[in-house]
């Protein structure tokens, strides 16, 4: 493969819940020309739904299938038995939607590698999904590449899919198959809640999580911008003398991931702060090296501080 490093195996990763047509793509693409070319390949299948893989038709094509039937046997030394017996030379994953994928990744021994990785899911279910188990959805779509919406039809609504999407990653490219073949990509915009090319951005309290994933994933548009918004200290004995953490406490999909998601900050003042300490701060981003980081981010260059009254939701949330 191209760019990949050598004797690194190749995994292909396809994740969704059951029914969402998983099976479908990869028996697809086990059988299109471009990916069918003999190379000694693995399917480890960690769910069966009714759509059934041809397995005799596929050793033909030097593709072997083994089942995991439980989580216990999805660990490295099994996964590199089923590998070595295959002679693979690239993997190929139909993942069971209820595991969580950290699973899989602890499970991969070191020279195998997620190559690339799709996540399919039923547009007339996926809503309810993500109203029910949606701890299981973010699990699937935060590290995405690509996310498939089959049975797509126009009765649905294409914002709210979207919306559930782009609350977990910014990155994931969208997809909506309709059950005529069709398929429709994702073109809608998300302006992000502020201007970010102002030279001084003040955010509104519920806008908190959505800048700092953008800031932490994109530090240096925000470098020299001037940033007020309110947040809450953190200090610990290892910091730096002039130094201190600012930020909120965010949930991504439920309350147990609600952690403390945090600027590095430097103050002339910073002594006079505590911990839990609410502020409105003022300051001009710089992206350079700090001990909070461990390596290079963006550090609020401190001007100003003010105390202040704790948001009307003290926990930030993406939507």
């Amino acid at each position: 493969m191209p760019g990949m490093p050598e004797n690194f195996m190749p995994v292909y990763l396809f994740t969704g819940f059951l029914e969402a047509g998983k099976t479908k793509f990869i028996a697809q693409t086990l059988n299109d020309p471009r990916f069918a070319t003999g190379e000694p390949t693995l399917v480890l299948l960690c769910e069966e739904g009714e759509e059934e893989l041809d397995v005799k038709a596929l050793a033909r094509n030097n593709i072997t299938v083994a089942v995991i039937d439980s989580k216990e046997e999805l660990n490295e030394a099994n996964i590199r038995r089923l590998s070595d017996e295959a002679n693979a030379t690239r993997i190929v994953v139909e993942y069971n939607g209820m595991w969580l994928l950290k699973d899989l990744f602890e499970a991969l021994p070191e020279d195998f590698g997620v190559y690339q990785e799709m996540c399919f899911a039923d547009a007339t279910t996926f809503i309810g999904y993500n109203q029910n188990m949606r701890s299981l959805v973010v699990d699937k779509l935060q590290t995405a590449e690509l996310v498939v919406f089959n049975r797509y039809n126009d009765s649905i609504d294409m914002m709210t899919l979207h919306k559930i999407c782009r609350g977990v990653s910014r990155g994931v490219n969208i997809a909506y198959e309709y059950t005529d073949g069709r398929v429709k990509y994702d073109e809608i915009e998300d302006p992000l809640p502020f201007d970010v090319n102002a030279d001084h951005i003040t955010l509104a309290d519920n806008d908190y999580a959505l800048w700092y994933r953008d800031i932490m994933e994109t530090p240096k548009k925000y470098e020299g911008k001037t940033m007020t918004f309110k947040g809450l200290v953190a200090i610990e004995s290892t910091f730096p003398a002039g130094s201190f953490a600012v930020g909120r406490h965010v949930m991504t999909c439920c309350v147990e991931d609600i952690q403390y998601m945090g600027l590095a900050a430097e103050w002339k003042d910073a002594s006079k702060l505590r911990t839990r300490d609410w502020i409105t701060v003022t300051g001009r981003i710089a992206f350079e090296k700090s001990r909070l980081y461990k390596g290079k981010g963006p550090v609020l260059k401190v001007s100003k501080i003010d105390k202040a009254e704790p948001p009307e939701k003290e926990v930030a949330t993406f939507y």
